[in-house]
């Protein structure tokens, strides 16, 4: 199993635990230790993973922060736990500020053990950014976060590497978000910057108006008809053969498997919103924007095949269903489309 797929699987077992998650100790047992051992870390290693590290601040003698990964005796990133049942806030990014500023790590990590948020000192040396360059969700992983993620593997990691990328990072994610609030809800400069060689009258805030609405339409169809463009050429563009030396991200659907999640999108009718993705052990269905909203599984063995259902929360089960006939499948058909429902709802 490659990084990537171990990260979706760890996050995949992570919500059905989150009500029994709730202090700061279990979080730091149950999720972010386990997460920084995916990253290759010696969690119980005092030479490499320091937990109550000391961050003296001035007058003030005592503090620590949680963690420290350290080299050659110097922390390489700090990083403070809070509980998965809180939502990060000022405050705690005020604790990680004055924990930085007096070591000499170059990075600062705030986590939940949900959400991590990555900072350094890119705006002023040795003063941490107010704004994390890059934040990871695990309950709602995306792909550029995952390539991003890779860089903080023990093996992978390059101080130099990361903070030459860090900044852009940053910006990319500030634009990207600028940008999605823009094409959720134009504001009137960005309506009247678009439609200034558009409209030749006087642009009243009428005008204004019924443009901003006729912009929400052409953004919709746009980005529809891009969508779609990029679907039929991914359809009709020859597949380039992999050179000798190349290892495929994962492992190709094996006939049973792509029979199965066929079997169920159509029973359901879920023409749009769903995708496969492969791991080794198994095939799974998950809702086109997050990975981790995987809505059933399948594995073959040798001698069986194993449908699996998204378990939720310590109070639902969790179904496995053996079957040689993926038509056998019909009969959980209100399962399967309950737990799709609870998916969306995610």
């Amino acid at each position: 199993m490659d990084f990537a797929d171990k990260i979706l699987d760890f996050s995949t077992k992570i919500e059905p635990m989150l009500k029994s998650i709730t202090s700061e100790e279990a979080t730091k047992t149950s999720i972010v230790l386990p997460f920084f051992q995916l990253l290759g870390y010696d969690v119980f290693n005092p030479l490499e993973f320091i937990p109550e590290y000391t961050a003296d601040t001035g007058t003030k003698k005592g503090e620590k922060v949680d963690y420290a990964i350290v080299q050659n005796q110097n922390p390489l990133m700090i990083i403070e736990v809070k509980p998965a049942n809180v939502e990060l806030n000022t405050k705690h990014l005020n604790q990680l500020f004055r924990y930085f500023t007096v070591t000499k790590a170059r990075f600062g990590i705030l986590t939940n053990g949900i959400v991590y948020k990555f900072y350094s000192d890119i705006e002023e040396i040795n003063k941490m950014d107010l704004i994390p360059f890059l934040e990871i969700n695990l309950l709602d992983m995306k792909e550029s976060g995952l390539q991003e993620l890779k860089k903080f593997q023990k093996e992978n990691f390059n101080t130099k590497e990361i903070l030459d990328s860090a900044s852009e990072l940053k910006y990319t994610s500030l634009l990207k978000t600028a940008l999605s609030e823009q094409l959720q809800n134009p504001s009137e400069q960005f309506v009247r910057a678009l439609i200034k060689n558009i409209y030749a009258g006087i642009k009243t805030q009428a005008v204004i108006d019924k443009f901003r609405e006729l912009l929400k339409v052409a953004i919709d169809e746009y980005i529809n008809e891009l969508m779609n463009d990029k679907f039929k050429n991914a359809i009709t563009q020859p597949s380039r053969k992999e050179l000798p030396h190349q290892k495929p991200a994962t492992p190709d659907f094996l006939k049973e498997e792509l029979e199965t999640l066929d079997f169920v999108k159509d029973m359901l009718h879920l023409d749009d919103g769903v995708s496969y993705k492969k791991t080794s052990r198994y095939a799974y269905m998950h809702i086109s924007d997050s990975y981790s909203k995987w809505i059933c599984r399948i594995a073959v063995m040798k001698d069986k095949k194993l449908f699996t259902l998204h378990k939720f929360d310590s109070t639902d089960y969790e179904t496995e269903y053996y079957f040689d006939d993926v038509k056998l499948l019909g009969q959980i058909e209100n399962l399967i489309l309950d737990t799709y429902s609870k998916c969306q709802q995610i």
